[in-house]
């Protein structure tokens, strides 16, 4: 397993757009990804349950990623979620 911390900053935190975008992308990986936000622990590949972790914007989250690929699919997501998911 690896992991990195990374600072979120779309303006609106995860909302809708942005958490689909990360489920999508998270979705397209070998790995088993998690967010881990406080004491929250969510699946990174279902959007509901990104959403439902209301992670705000300025907030650090922990990408966890356990399995095959998973130092790609962790900097990959990492470079994502930096770049602002689109936004």
């Amino acid at each position: 397993m690896v992991s990195k911390k990374v600072m979120v900053h779309n303006p609106s935190g995860l909302h809708a757009r942005p958490a689909g975008m990360l489920a999508k992308a998270a979705g397209a990986c070998k790995s088993d990804v998690t967010i881990v936000y406080g004491e929250k622990r969510v699946a990174a590949k279902s959007i509901l349950k990104i959403m439902s972790a209301a992670i705000k914007c300025g907030s650090e989250i922990e990408l966890q990623c356990d399995g095959e690929q998973e130092e790609e699919d962790l900097n990959m997501l990492a470079a994502l979620i930096e770049n602002g998911l689109g936004e």
